[in-house]
């Protein structure tokens, strides 16, 4: 017995269908009302009922969303500044990462912050400020970096990451320009910046020797997070959130423990990366989510994508409960082993 084909492709559809957003007129928002079409003429009514609605959803929600972040960009210069960007790489768009798995109490600290700056405009008119200094820690492979990814994307950003080795200098009033620089480039160009592994810049004025040029670099840390005012969302991330100085802490308007995910959030990863492919009936999610337990979300991806790909290469067709048990059990063992 084995998962039902249709139903496996009705899965994949409805899960694509919710990552499309846009515009009536774009590209792929045509073909998708096209692929409803072709479903309906298939005799398949309940399945291109059920498409158009997320699909209708997703395209009036954009609109809504476009007409927001027009108001908040209007008067901004945002074209051009782009160009002159030396201390901050841009991710493209469609590389950006967004689909994501999280408990329910941090997923909804998440929708709140973007909820906020999508409302800025109307909060403005109350004297209130949406959250945009937000720092993610915890340990690695938990999806910090990827949470920075997802905001740009879900508010409709440009996403930059700071090139730490342009920033810090072997010469400390170098390092203390580019802070001050990098900062005031963004002050007029609505983006998500990450500052990622910002442990590097914001050590405690206690750690190490060089206490003198440590509390120099950190004040100057702690000075540009208290005057900042920029259009967009500053995203701090670190996994040695101890190392950070504590006056740190208070400049941010929003602090978030990314954690490794539980029994509900792993069986989610493992479903989700395993939508396309064909899978043995027998085969239980919720048991190797207990297995999987302490891993962290990117490795249990890891651990899925690995067994796809040995089916690949080995010409398998579908994947039984003894692969599942095999690489599981393999991967426990080298980590016991560490």
């Amino acid at each position: 017995m084995f998962v039902d084909s249709l139903d496996l492709n009705k899965d994949i559809l409805k899960r694509l269908f919710k990552s499309i957003d846009g515009n009536p007129e774009d590209d792929i928002v045509k073909v998708a009302y096209d692929i409803i079409k072709d479903e309906e003429e298939k005799g398949h009514h309940v399945l291109s009922k059920q498409l158009r609605a997320i699909l209708d959803e997703n395209v009036q929600a954009s609109k809504k969303l476009g007409k927001e972040l027009k108001d908040i960009f209007s008067g901004s210069n945002a074209k051009g500044i782009a160009k002159d960007f030396p201390l901050a790489v841009q991710i493209p768009r469609e590389e950006l990462r967004h689909h994501m798995v999280l408990s329910k109490e941090i997923e909804s600290k998440f929708q709140r912050i973007e909820k906020e700056f999508v409302a800025r405009t109307r909060l403005a008119k109350h004297g209130l400020k949406p959250k945009q200094k937000i720092l993610f820690f915890g340990p690695p492979g938990c999806g910090k970096s990827m949470g920075a990814e997802r905001l740009a994307w879900n508010i409709g950003l440009p996403f930059y990451k700071v090139r730490f080795e342009a920033v810090i200098s072997s010469y400390l009033g170098e390092s203390l320009v580019n802070l001050k620089k990098l900062f005031d480039s963004i002050q007029s160009f609505p983006c998500v910046l990450l500052l990622d592994e910002f442990d590097i810049i914001a050590k405690s004025r206690n750690y190490g020797q060089d206490v003198g040029e440590m509390h120099r670099l950190v004040n100057m840390v702690l000075f540009l997070l208290e005057e900042y005012n920029a259009p967009g969302l500053l995203v701090a991330t670190t996994n040695l959130e101890t190392s950070l100085d504590k006056a740190v802490f208070r400049r941010f308007d929003e602090v978030i423990e990314i954690t490794k995910p539980g029994d509900k959030e792993i069986e989610s990863l493992l479903k989700m990366t395993f939508s396309s492919t064909a899978l043995a009936k027998d085969i239980d999610f919720s048991k190797y989510a207990e297995k999987l337990q302490g891993f962290s979300s990117a490795e249990i991806v890891k651990i899925a994508e690995n067994l796809i790909k040995s089916t690949v290469i080995d010409g398998v067709k579908r994947i039984e409960s003894s692969d599942f048990d095999r690489i599981i059990n393999e991967t426990i063992r080298f980590h016991e082993n560490k």
